[in-house]
C-alpha cells in the first residue's frame, strides 16, 4: 500500500528535528529506474513556495530520479536563504545518489538565493543550467539516453535538476539548514524497498494518519504494472489542488508525455474536486514518477484508469482526515449543460458555510443548497430543480418533495444530489461540514 509497491523504488522517512514533537519530518523517494520519466502538477496559487518554484522548472526535463520532502516548515516567503536551502537540498540528494555527499560549496548556491547562477537559464532561480537541452526543458540532457525521460546511465551523475523538492508546514518558517541536510543524509542511509510507510508518516502535519494507496493493472499485452501513492493534507483543501503533497509511483515503462496526460486526467476528477474549506495552499504538489521496471507499456487510457483509482482513494482519505470534520459530503450535480456548469454548481454548495454548518448540526436544510445553486452562472431553470439528501428527494420541481424529517445525517457520509435538468453532464465535488473543532484547530495555534 505504499510508493514502494511499484518495482524500482526505494523510500525512507526519518526525524531530523524540524518538528518540535520529534516526529519524523524528512522523506526521500528514489527511482532506481531503468527509466526516470516524470510529470507533476502544482498549485495555481500565484504565491508559491520555494520548493514549488524549483520543482516546476525542474520537471520540465520530463525526468526525476528522486523527490525529497520535509514537514515542519513550508519554506515559503523565507527570502533568499529559503531558495538557497531548496537548491542545496536537491544538490545534496543528487550527490548522495551519485555516490558522493559532501555539502554543496557556497559558490555552488544560486546568487543570493533568488535567481539562477550566471551559467543557468533565467526563470526565478529554478531553471536548468545552460548545458541542458533548450525548449522548456522537455528533452533529456545531451549525455542521457533518449526515450522520454529514461534515467542516466550508471556512470553518470545525478544533478540537482533531477531532484524534486517538496515542503509543508508554516509559511514564513525557514528550517534549520544543518538539521534539514542532516535529515536528508539520514533518509538516504535509511532507503529501502519497503520504506514507503515511513516516508508517508514523515510528511504528515496536522494529519492524524498517513495516506497510502496501491492499484494494479495490465497493459494490452497482459503485462502487469503497479501504481502506488502517498499523500498528506488535512487543511486548506480547495480546488486546483489542496494543501497537499502527493507522490505517486509506477513501474510502467512510459514516457513523460504519457505520464503528464494521465496525471492531468486523474487529478482533474479527484484532487481538483476536493474543496474542504475553500483555502488554497502555496505548496501543493502532485508528482508522478515511472521506473519502467515492469516492462509494461500501458496506453494513456490504461495508465489513467489505475492512476485515477489511486488518486481517488487518496483524495477520500484526505477528506476523511480533514481538520475538525464530522462529516464527509459528496455533492453530485446531474443534468448539467456542461461539465463546467456541474462543477461550478457543486463547488458553490461545497463552499456554503451555511450549508456546511447545517450538516454539522444534522439539519437537512435543502433551502441552503438551492440558495447556493442560484449564485452560479450555470444554465438551469430556477423553477425546475430537484435536490436529494442521502437519497431522499426533499425538493422536486423547485418545491417541497419528501419530508426533510425523513433524512438522517447521523452517519459521517452525506450525499447531496442536484438535478439541473438542463443537459447530459455530471460532476461530483467533495467537502466537509463546518465544525467547532475546525475553528478551534485553526485558531488555538498556528497550523
Amino acid at each position: 500500500m505504499t510508493v514502494t509497491a511499484a518495482q524500482g523504488f526505494r523510500a525512507a522517512g526519518v526525524a531530523a528535528g524540524l518538528k518540535s514533537t520529534g516526529a519524523p519530518d524528512v522523506a526521500l523517494v528514489v527511482n532506481d529506474g531503468p527509466s526516470s520519466a516524470a510529470a507533476a502538477v502544482f498549485t495555481s496559487n500565484r504565491c508559491r513556495a520555494n520548493p514549488v518554484l524549483w520543482s516546476a522548472e525542474a520537471i520540465k526535463t520530463g525526468s526525476a530520479r528522486a523527490v525529497v520532502l520535509n514537514s515542519g516548515g513550508a519554506n515559503c516567503y523565507t527570502g533568499a536563504e529559503g531558495f538557497q536551502l531548496t537548491h542545496a537540498t536537491a544538490e545534496l540528494v543528487g550527490e548522495l545518489l551519485s555516490g558522493g555527499g559532501s555539502e554543496p560549496r557556497a559558490e555552488e548556491e544560486p546568487g543570493g538565493g533568488s535567481g539562477p547562477r550566471a551559467e543557468e537559464e533565467p526563470g526565478g532561480g529554478s531553471g536548468p543550467r545552460a548545458e541542458e537541452e533548450p525548449g522548456g526543458g522537455s528533452g533529456p540532457r545531451a549525455e542521457e539516453e533518449p526515450g522520454g525521460g529514461s534515467g542516466p546511465r550508471a556512470e553518470e551523475e545525478i544533478a540537482a535538476i533531477d531532484v524534486q523538492v517538496c515542503s509543508t508546514g508554516l509559511i514564513g518558517l525557514l528550517n534549520d539548514r544543518d538539521d534539514l541536510l542532516a535529515g536528508v543524509r539520514a533518509a538516504h542511509a535509511a532507503l529501502s524497498d519497503d520504506g514507503g510507510a515511513a516516508a508517508a508518516a514523515a510528511i504528515m502535519t496536522t494529519d492524524t494518519v498517513p495516506k497510502q494507496s496501491v492499484a494494479e493493472g495490465t497493459d494490452s499485452a497482459g503485462r502487469a504494472f503497479t501504481v502506488g501513492g502517498m499523500a498528506k493534507g488535512a487543511g486548506m483543501l480547495a480546488p486546483a489542488l489542496a494543501t497537499m503533497l502527493v507522490v505517486v509511483t509506477t513501474d510502467a515503462d512510459v514516457d513523460a508525455a504519457t505520464l503528464d496526460a494521465a496525471l492531468r486526467r486523474a487529478t482533474r476528477v479527484t484532487f481538483d474536486r476536493l474543496d474542504s474549506d475553500g483555502c488554497q495552499s502555496t505548496n501543493d504538489t502532485v508528482l508522478l514518477m515511472a521506473s519502467g521496471a515492469s516492462g509494461a507499456t500501458p496506453s494513456v487510457d490504461e495508465l489513467a484508469e489505475h492512476l485515477t483509482t489511486v488518486c481517488h482513494d487518496l483524495a477520500l482519505q484526505l477528506l476523511a482526515d480533514a481538520e475538525g470534520a464530522d462529516h464527509e459530503i459528496s455533492i453530485e450535480v446531474r443534468g448539467a449543460a456542461s461539465e463546467d456548469d456541474a462543477v461550478e454548481v457543486a463547488r458553490s454548495v461545497a463552499r456554503s458555510n451555511l450549508f456546511k454548518a447545517a450538516v454539522f448540526g444534522k439539519d437537512p436544510n435543502w433551502g441552503r443548497v438551492l440558495a447556493s445553486v442560484g449564485t452560479t452562472s450555470a444554465t438551469f431553470d430556477p423553477a425546475d430543480l430537484d435536490v436529494a439528501l442521502n437519497g431522499v428527494w426533499v425538493c422536486r420541481d423547485s418545491g417541497p418533495g419528501e419530508p426533510a424529517t425523513s433524512v438522517s445525517l447521523e452517519d459521517r457520509a452525506v450525499s447531496v444530489t442536484i438535478d439541473l435538468k438542463s443537459g447530459p453532464e455530471t460532476a461530483t465535488v467533495w467537502t466537509n461540514d463546518l465544525t467547532h473543532a475546525y475553528v478551534h484547530e485553526n485558531s488555538a495555534y498556528s497550523s
